[in-house]
């Protein structure tokens, strides 16, 4: 975005109606450099101060040089900045310096005093807004068009009301520069609210990212290592009832949950750089590694499901293998992968348990993050004992993720 890098002050062009910015506090515009008017008012200030005649201490040469001190200040005023200049008190300003260029040009006697007249009337069409600006131009051009008349006397009609025209005239231009400098602040301003648009978006999206790791972290973690802990504890109290055989079998557990541990660590891997893992066989593969051979049951049309809801789907039926291994040890699972033209589905179910589940409880983050894949993906999810039908009283996990 070109606008959103430091930039130099506004400068008006070198013609009468270019004018400084909002001050200190606004934005400049680019491609406007304060020096070049200030070198352009400075110069018609020293033009006239050459040129302007007659100008003394006494008599018309006094009026003539107090009127070129007025313009003076009236013409370098244009630099203050408008947010300390009010609307009104930059017309009262506008309207004095108008009188006093239409006053130099009657008074003096040569001299360049007209370009007082036309480089105010440019800064006429900057300041104010279209009408003020338009009347006031039009009341200077008629108020010099007056005094060249009544300086120049019969024989010349015509010549006096061409120039006092001309002298309002740059109120166009200045109007043209005003309209310009607000186009570009209202491009600088959309600008830079799309700049914060998109760093609010990058923001939301590193939140959901690290949400999205620490479901991951938790899967593979909490879950993994919950599990390994208990099997170690069973070991424990095994090995107090010298029962050498179960101790074994409880061992030979927790060799088998740590070696399924290592897996998930590959899968979070594989999700946190996302890559596509293909999900009817990575299913088949943690049912087998889980002990659950010939579980995974697949209707419809297969086709291909997006990352995004490939490494979703399995990090929900980890998490339901984990809760099931947990709660109903023993108790037989069956998993569905149903492929619908509107959606594709996964159920996780579980018979209860045929042993006692071990002590202990889980995070209680299982559900959330489940419910939580899902909501991302704008799919439904559901959790709870199946209450009718042939599955009835088997615990059941169902994500419905949409095509």
């Amino acid at each position: 975005m070109p606008y959103l890098r430091p930039v130099p002050a506004e400068q008006s062009a070198p013609h009468p109606g270019d004018d400084t910015g909002r001050g200190a506090h606004a934005r400049p515009v680019p491609g406007h450099d304060p020096r070049v008017q200030w070198v352009v008012s400075l110069a018609v200030v020293l033009v006239g101060l050459l040129t302007i005649r007659p100008m003394g201490l006494s008599g018309r040469g006094l009026a003539v040089a107090v009127l070129f001190v007025v313009n003076s200040a009236a013409l370098l005023a244009r630099r203050l900045p408008e947010h300390k200049v009010p609307p009104r008190i930059a017309l009262a300003w506008l309207t004095l310096g108008v009188v006093a260029a239409a006053a130099l040009i009657g008074l003096s006697s040569s001299g360049t005093g007209y370009l007082f007249a036309f480089f105010l009337a440019g800064h006429i069409g900057y300041r104010l807004e279209t009408r003020p600006a338009l009347v006031l131009a039009g009341f200077c051009s008629l108020l010099c068009g007056a005094v060249l008349y009544l300086r120049l006397g019969p024989g010349h009609e015509l010549l006096p009301w061409v120039i006092g025209l001309a002298t309002g005239a740059p109120v166009l231009i200045g109007i043209v520069n005003r309209t310009q400098r607000q186009a570009v602040r209202a491009a600088i301003d959309a600008a830079e609210s799309a700049e914060r648009a998109a760093r609010a978006e990058a923001r939301t999206a590193v939140l959901t990212e690290r949400g999205r790791i620490a479901r991951d972290v938790h899967d593979v973690l909490a879950h993994s290592l919950a599990g390994i802990n208990m099997q170690l504890e069973l070991t424990d109290a095994l090995i107090d009832t010298g029962d050498l055989e179960k101790v074994r079998e409880a061992n030979a557990r927790a060799h088998a949950l740590v070696k399924e541990s290592l897996k998930q660590a590959q899968w979070t891997v594989h999700a946190l750089r996302e890559d596509v893992l293909p999900l009817r066989e990575t299913l088949t593969s943690m049912l087998t590694s889980s002990g659950h051979h010939d579980a995974l049951t697949v209707t419809g049309t297969v086709r291909e499901v997006p990352a995004q809801a490939v490494q979703n789907l399995l990090r929900i039926a980890q998490e339901a293998l984990t809760n099931a291994a947990r709660h109903a040890p023993g108790g037989a699972v069956e998993v569905e992968l149903e492929f619908t033209p509107a959606s594709t589905v996964l159920r996780v179910r579980n018979r209860p348990g045929t042993r006692r589940p071990a002590p202990g409880t889980g995070s209680g983050m299982g559900l959330i993050g489940m419910r939580e894949r899902v909501a991302l993906l704008g799919g439904t999810f559901t959790a709870g004992p199946v209450t009718e039908g042939p599955h009835q009283g088997d615990w059941q996990v169902e994500a419905v993720i949409p095509q």
